[in-house]
């Protein structure tokens, strides 16, 4: 099932972060190609702690066989590899943050996981990227695509497009 995943990272090097991410995402079992890879973008941190850096932000979507649950336990994993700590406070500034998007068109409301994210239609750093690579996506409770919902934010919170070369080569 196609699969999207928002990368994010304000601390270190932000952009090696997503690049590790990436690498140890796409080797995971159960990851198929084709892999799409947005471009990465520089955002202001949301709801962060006073004087937090910026985000860079990213979409990742692929072919996944298997479960939602065990994948999010597989990125759970990833993020505390490269760094991240799971005690830490609700919106701080982090080394990486892994989020899955929606899987196909899976539901699934536990205390841990919630799919599709319930408000990846909220955040602009997250439809910007997605809309790289999925315009024409229809999300799971949404009757409008992303270009749609994208278009309908004002041009507070800027995006700004910083690289599409990110890839491991």
């Amino acid at each position: 099932m196609r699969t999207g995943v928002a990368l994010g990272s304000n601390l270190g090097d932000r952009l090696g972060n997503l690049r590790a991410a990436r690498k140890a995402i796409v080797g995971l079992a159960g990851v198929q190609p084709p892999v799409l890879s947005s471009a990465v973008y520089e955002t202001d941190a949301i709801d962060c702690e006073p004087g937090a850096g910026k985000f860079l932000n990213a979409v990742l979507e692929f072919d996944y066989k298997g479960d939602p649950t065990d994948l999010w336990k597989k990125l759970m994993e990833i993020e505390s590899a490269l760094g991240r700590l799971r005690d830490h406070a609700c919106n701080v500034s982090r080394k990486i943050d892994i989020d899955i998007l929606y899987a196909g068109e899976i539901h699934i409301d536990t205390r841990e996981l919630q799919l599709p994210h319930p408000r990846l239609h909220l955040r602009r750093f997250v439809l910007q990227p997605l809309v790289d690579i999925r315009p024409e996506l229809i999300l799971p409770n949404q009757t409008k695509t992303v270009c749609e919902l994208l278009a309908e934010f004002d041009e507070s919170g800027k995006v700004i497009r910083l690289t599409n070369e990110w890839e491991e080569q």
